[in-house]
């Protein structure tokens, strides 16, 4: 149906929004999602997000009028736009196409982990494996600030065969592998999904040709779970699955279980709370703890400035690192974005978060 955009429509037809386009308001501007093509969002006018979500099955004819027809011209230029993108079509039926039902759920109790590593780590990897299978969860990232040999990384991947995993990520620390390691890593376990290689003495990003997984060589240095939460455009995730779990469910930790370094268990390895240790408690006794689960529920609609900001529901989110230590509702510290003036500075270069930086043992 995308393809009405070069078509002649009916003056009296009822202008519609593709299930999949969803405006949310922000501040001062909003955007204007499109789950099915992301790099086709864009920022609009607040007066427009309200035509199209007030408005929306009316003619062009009767959005002039509602607004006296003093806008005439502005209104045509903003249809205009909304052709050109795809964002609309026009029909003479529009209650024959229902909005999207934005609820969200899952079967599981878990559906992602993330799993620390360093030298001094000593973790079960087949229980660890064996326990998030037990609960249904679909996706792992493990991070190890530490270099891992050959040997070692396969001993962890091995672990993972034979589990409901759908994608596994890694993060590694740069040991002079050739890139034809890494391709010949994620054909043989093809649960593997992103590759981040840290420390790296250069800067790459490839994928490995055919089956278009991801790898990134980068100067960054990952060295412990500290420099976890920065906010950021190059994070963002706009899908329909995380745009509706984002509506209800916060956006980094729901439905999601750790293991940091020495095993403790956690909402986040950059929290300092721990629930047990791997050792000597099970993921299923954690999730009887419903402190564990209090974190799950706060959705950006109900953190401070965030619930002015119209990247709210494709954003990440950070509970471990925030702006005022004491009230968790309080806006993620590492982000630099301003919803109120629409503009990203360096989140560190803020000199109202350099106490709070120094207080989390930041450099």
């Amino acid at each position: 149906m995308k393809n009405q955009k070069n078509k002649n429509y009916n003056s009296k037809d009822k202008f519609v929004l593709f299930a999949t386009c969803i405006p949310v308001k922000g501040i001062t501007r909003s955007l204007l999602c499109d789950m099915q093509r992301p790099n086709n969002s864009n920022f609009i006018p607040n007066i427009l997000y309200e035509i199209l979500t007030e408005l929306q099955g009316k003619s062009i004819s009767q959005v002039k009028e509602h607004y006296h027809n003093k806008a005439d011209d502005v209104i045509d230029e903003y249809f205009t736009f909304l052709l050109e993108k795809e964002f609309i079509f026009f029909t003479d039926n529009p209650d024959s196409f229902p909005s999207l039902d934005l609820k969200w759920q899952s079967p599981y109790a878990i559906t992602n982990a993330i799993i620390d590593s360093d030298e001094k780590s000593s973790h079960n990897w087949k229980l660890i494996f064996d326990q998030l299978n037990a609960l249904g969860c679909e996706a792992v990232l493990i991070r190890s600030y530490s270099i891992l040999d050959n040997i070692e990384l396969a001993t962890i991947l091995n672990a993972s065969e034979g589990s409901r995993l759908k994608n596994i990520q890694l993060i590694l620390k740069y040991d002079q592998q050739e890139l034809d390691y890494f391709d010949d890593l994620v054909k043989k376990y093809r649960r593997l999904g992103y590759i981040i290689i840290h420390s790296s003495p250069f800067e790459k990003f490839t994928n490995v040709e055919m089956l278009q997984i991801p790898i990134h060589f980068t100067l960054e240095v990952i060295d412990s779970a500290r420099c976890c939460g920065v906010v950021q455009p190059d994070y963002f995730t706009q899908n329909i699955a995380s745009f509706t779990e984002a509506q209800h469910h916060n956006s980094c930790l729901n439905r999601k279980i750790t293991i940091d370094v020495n095993g403790e268990i956690k909402n986040c390895p950059s929290m300092t709370r721990t629930f047990g240790n791997i050792k000597d408690t099970t993921f299923e006794e954690v999730l009887d703890d419903q402190d564990f689960k209090n974190l799950w529920n706060i959705n950006k609609d109900k953190i401070l400035v965030c619930k002015d900001c119209e990247f709210r529901y494709v954003c990440t989110d950070c509970r471990a690192y925030i702006d005022e230590p004491d009230n968790i509702l309080s806006k993620p510290l590492k982000c630099g974005y301003n919803p109120y003036i629409g503009k990203w500075d360096e989140w560190t270069s803020n000199p109202l978060k350099q106490q709070v930086m120094e207080y989390y043992g930041m450099n």
